[in-house]
């Protein structure tokens, strides 16, 4: 399938094309609200409820706004480079789930020897804005360094 047609069928599909799907199908994070839907051989993500949607868009465009400078970005509103928008969409989202709820971080990080899942984008989502009075009030720097300090994973050697 060409990706014209890819894209057609998926938006046929997807009214609602899940805001962070990069971040879900790397699986650095996952979501109650995204539906798998599987396209020819590729899969796509929806999401559930239009007003979570909407949140999470709210929430990339600021974090492309915020984190803008450090990735050396002159236009946050054009597509990103896909290792970009990883950095973005992960990084973000880690960045958020540290600022959140630093302790259980902490723990996690210490006992997996890695970056925590974020278990759930939408119910993080949701707490971080009603813990910080909205999404413009989150703790940005600490969530900027998050994202400059996310790296996505090597492709392994072939066999």
């Amino acid at each position: 399938m060409d990706e014209s047609a890819f894209r057609r069928a998926r938006d046929a599909i997807a009214r609602r094309p899940c805001v962070f799907e990069k971040a879900i199908l790397a699986r650095c994070c996952a979501c109650t609200l995204a539906e798998r839907q599987n396209i020819a051989e590729r899969e796509a993500l929806a999401c559930g409820a239009p007003e979570a949607h909407e949140q999470c868009a709210a929430l990339r465009a600021l974090l492309r706004q915020k984190s803008a400078f450090a990735l050396k970005l002159t236009h946050v509103d054009a597509p990103l480079p896909h290792a970009q928008e990883m950095r973005v969409e992960c990084g973000g989202l880690h960045g958020l789930q540290q600022a959140a709820a630093p302790a259980a971080v902490e723990a996690l990080a210490a006992a997996a020897q890695q970056l925590p899942l974020v278990a759930d984008v939408r119910s993080l989502v949701q707490a971080s804005a009603e813990t910080f009075g909205g999404l413009a009030n989150l703790p940005y720097s600490v969530i900027v360094q998050s994202i400059v300090a996310y790296r996505i994973r090597r492709r392994r050697p072939q066999a």
